[in-house]
């Protein structure tokens, strides 16, 4: 059995990753435009009764789009703290991390429309 520590560690952890998710979403315009978003998709999902394997997709897609831009704009805040002048290497970081997130919010897309399209259409 885990020592009660261990625990209040894990506990106090979960706090501090709750609390880091809330900053994210109160302070970042593009999180709150892809919670939105998100939560539409979520109500189309529900109005449309997609199956239990499309929710998988879906809240995977979801999930990896927003994970992603919680590590760039930390990425992009390390940076700015590290190099708070302009540097070409340090925008070459943020480029790289902006991209990561373009990447996944396309791949997002095409699960929205893999999911969505065929019910539109029919």
């Amino acid at each position: 059995m885990p020592e009660p520590s261990y625990i209040r560690n894990r506990i106090r952890s979960i706090g501090f990753a709750a609390k880091g998710a809330w900053i994210l979403l109160r302070t970042e315009g593009s999180i709150q435009v892809q919670f939105v978003v998100a939560i539409l998709v979520c109500i189309a999902g529900w109005y449309c009764e997609i199956s239990r394997m499309e929710w998988i997709c879906q809240l995977l897609a979801i999930g990896m789009v927003m994970g992603l831009e919680g590590i760039n704009t930390a990425i992009e805040a390390l940076s700015d703290y590290v190099q708070p002048e302009r540097d070409s290497r340090i925008g070459h970081i943020k480029d790289i991390s902006a991209g990561a997130v373009l990447i996944a919010a396309v791949v997002a897309g095409i699960v929205g429309l893999i999911i969505y399209l065929p019910r539109i259409f029919s």
